[in-house]
């Protein structure tokens, strides 16, 4: 099943410092290996605050938190989910009766 995810940084409590480079590369990998093992499909980091939008692919939503909370910004507490939505195929694609 398909999930699309939105998460955030969680600045009222790490300000931009705490996001040094080497953290943010830590992440960056942790999301492609993710990528590489088919659980991210794609992402997208946000315009309006810092933070990502991603489509994962899961068996459960569970399984979509405990993927995420194994990357290392979440497991610091600087990265939060905001939402999980659950996806299904869009009705007008598919063959007219």
């Amino acid at each position: 099943m398909q999930y699309m995810v939105l998460t955030r940084r969680r600045t009222e409590h790490f300000g931009d410092a705490h996001y040094t480079p080497e953290r943010l590369e830590a992440e960056a990998e942790g999301v492609r290996q993710l990528y590489i093992a088919g659980a991210v499909r794609q992402i997208w980091n946000r315009a309006d605050m810092g933070g990502a939008c991603l489509l994962m692919e899961a068996e459960t939503m569970e399984d979509v938190r405990s993927v995420l909370n194994a990357l290392p910004l979440f497991q610091s507490g600087m990265q939060e989910t905001v939402s999980i939505v659950p996806l299904r195929p869009y009705r007008g694609f598919g063959p007219r009766q």
